[in-house]
């Protein structure tokens, strides 16, 4: 068994003072920082992805729905498509890039610089259980868990390392999750 930890999307305009702010994301970033410090060793590999949008049409709106539509975030190059600076990234191998002329909520739909996709890179490294954390719970966690285990990986979301956007849409999101054999771990950060 060979186990990565892939980080979603801990990104500047993710946590407070970001454009499209996850209550809870800076103490995510903090958190993950201190699992890696303290229990790395549980990982053979770490990966992250990141929303890295240049133009996604729709995806970008000046009236959101918040639903298919978000306010401008992550635009490639941007500080707030950077990592946040609570985020420890010395142990991230690679880090896969989604979004740039579309919406994509799965790390799955990212790719390297070099073009190498998440399930192709976990799999040449004989990679068979995958645990997720980052931001959100409710968006591209859940989207990234449910490919992970379609792609047939071993998945386990660790909902401590998570902050979700609302209740509703988190709860609705443990259930996708519980539906699809997905084990989860703890509780996320979210607001009431």
């Amino acid at each position: 068994m060979s186990r990565a930890l892939i980080i979603v999307d801990v990104q500047n305009d993710f946590c407070e003072g970001g454009s499209l702010a996850v209550s809870g994301g800076a103490a995510v970033a903090k958190g993950i920082s201190l699992v890696l410090e303290k229990a790395g060793d549980r990982w053979d590999h770490v990966v992250a992805t990141k929303d890295w949008h240049i133009d996604p049409g729709s995806h970008f709106s000046e009236t959101p729905d918040f639903v298919d539509s978000w306010p401008v975030h992550c635009v490639a190059g941007s500080g707030g498509s950077e990592f946040h600076p609570e985020l420890a990234t010395d142990r991230i191998e690679a880090v896969f890039r989604k979004g740039e002329y579309q919406a994509a909520y799965s790390g799955f739909e990212g790719q390297t610089e070099s073009g190498e996709t998440l399930a192709s890179w976990l799999q040449g490294k004989g990679v068979t259980d995958v645990e997720v954390v980052g931001i959100a719970t409710d968006h591209c966690v859940r989207a990234t868990a449910l490919d992970a285990a379609a792609a047939g990986f071993t998945t386990t979301v660790v909902l401590e390392l998570t902050a979700g956007v609302s209740r509703a849409t988190t709860d609705a999101a443990l259930e996708q999750l519980r539906a699809a054999s997905i084990a989860t771990t703890g509780a996320p950060v979210v607001d009431a």
